[in-house]
């Protein structure tokens, strides 16, 4: 399954400038873990740093204009006292093995203050390709037009591109000349529906697969029309139907399932569902000690979210990648542990793995955390933010490995270089 190993974000209302991970050109730190947690002080840029991911993907799905118009305009959310375009640079693999490829894309505004695509490059090394030199692109477009190469690992050079102009009036049997009628529309979103276009559309999916949770416990309260759905929506008001899906498609593991997650919320013995008279789906929770099962609209708000997200890991065809911000509001701290657990079975356990990328400003959750998946997001003296890796810092890296507990370790100020 494809992964991210590293991305790169700037002038994106407090990102200015962060990179997580490693990029094509910069090593950085080394790759993001399978499981990356981020954490930090109120208002250092966490729940932006999700929302860019948000950014990315309505951008995909709708547009520039519209993804800006969500966030109540592009001057909303480029960072202050810039003029830049805002911009975003994401390296990933498709699978293990494969070759790393890398998209780069710029957003501004045009002379009649419209946000639209300023400019789209996708680059990868070829096989046999030293891993220090520069990457071929085989995607390039600037204002909605450009060129593309076809192929599997087919691209162009740096060195070999005087001008975008040029390139496109030179006549190739590897590329073709592509010029789109709407620039506010990102070009790997029509290429990526080509076939003769495996990367690109290889990458597209990638993207409209994210799964970024925005999940209530008051929407899962609802009770929603019966009906089988596949996949828990991310407000989790569908949470019903997809139980029922599991329970119609795939009986026996549902049951397993069903009775792992008995296991990890206090006092639930089992969770079924039930079709009213007038078609709705009530969820029923059998708890220890009582005859007759609770509803959803009676369970408490953790049991719901901790129900909620191991019904998301059990997803038969899981999210390549899952974007979770503060897993622990509402949930009791001794359950956070066995959270934390639970993500990290799921992204190194089994044939198919997601990439989990979470946010939390709890300690309990980060005990059961290694220093290399923890980034310490923090507000610099200029007002944007500023980020780096819990496994640069050398004191904690040898407390954790004298037994200390690493949220115990932020908590008692570690991370900031003093005590309490």
């Amino acid at each position: 399954m494809a992964r991210i190993e590293g991305f790169k974000i700037k002038n994106f209302r407090a990102l200015r400038d962060i990179t997580l991970g490693r990029l094509w050109n910069e090593k950085g730190t080394g790759e993001l873990t399978p499981m990356t947690t981020v954490i930090g002080k109120n208002g250092s840029g966490k729940s932006t740093l999700f929302d860019a991911f948000g950014f990315m993907a309505d951008c995909l799905k709708y547009g520039i204009e519209e993804a800006c118009d969500l966030r109540n305009g592009f001057e909303r959310i480029v960072s202050q006292g810039v003029t830049e375009p805002i911009e975003f640079e994401i390296y990933y693999r498709e699978k293990h093995d494969d070759l790393p490829i890398t998209y780069e894309v710029a957003f501004a505004l045009d002379g009649q203050s419209r946000p639209y695509v300023k400019s789209e490059r996708l680059r990868q090394r070829r096989e046999g390709q030293k891993t220090t030199g520069r990457p071929f692109s085989f995607l390039i477009l600037e204002n909605g037009r450009g060129v593309v190469w076809k192929g599997k690992y087919e691209g162009i050079q740096e060195q070999q591109i005087s001008s975008l102009d040029e390139l496109m009036r030179e006549e190739s049997s590897e590329r073709e000349v592509v010029e789109f009628s709407d620039n506010r529309k990102l070009g790997i979103a029509t290429l990526g529906a080509l076939k003769q276009h495996p990367r690109i559309s290889a990458f597209r999916q990638f993207i409209e697969g994210w799964y970024l949770s925005y999940f209530t416990p008051d929407a899962a309260r609802k009770l929603s029309l019966a009906g089988p759905q596949k996949h828990l929506n991310i407000h989790g008001d569908n949470i019903g139907n997809v139980v029922q899906f599991m329970k119609r498609d795939h009986p026996k593991n549902f049951e397993k399932i069903l009775a792992d997650i008995s296991t990890k919320i206090p006092g639930i013995t089992k969770i079924d569902t039930e079709t009213m008279a007038d078609g709705r789906l009530l969820m029923r929770f059998d708890e220890r000690g009582f005859k007759d099962p609770f509803s959803a609209q009676q369970m408490s708000d953790g049991t719901l979210k901790v129900f909620a997200y191991l019904l998301l890991l059990s997803d038969q065809n899981p999210h390549p990648f899952l974007c979770i911000e503060e897993p622990e509001n509402g949930l009791y701290h001794k359950l956070l542990e066995v959270l934390a657990g639970q993500f990290r079975a799921h992204v190194t356990e089994g044939k198919v793995k997601s990439q989990i990328f979470i946010t939390t400003h709890q300690p309990y959750f980060v005990n059961a955390l290694e220093p290399d998946e923890v980034w310490i997001l923090e507000k610099g003296l200029d007002g944007f933010s500023k980020i780096r890796r819990a496994s640069e810092n050398a004191v904690i890296q040898g407390l954790v490995s004298e037994g200390l507990p690493l949220g115990g370790l932020w908590y008692s100020d570690y991370f900031d270089g003093g005590q309490k």
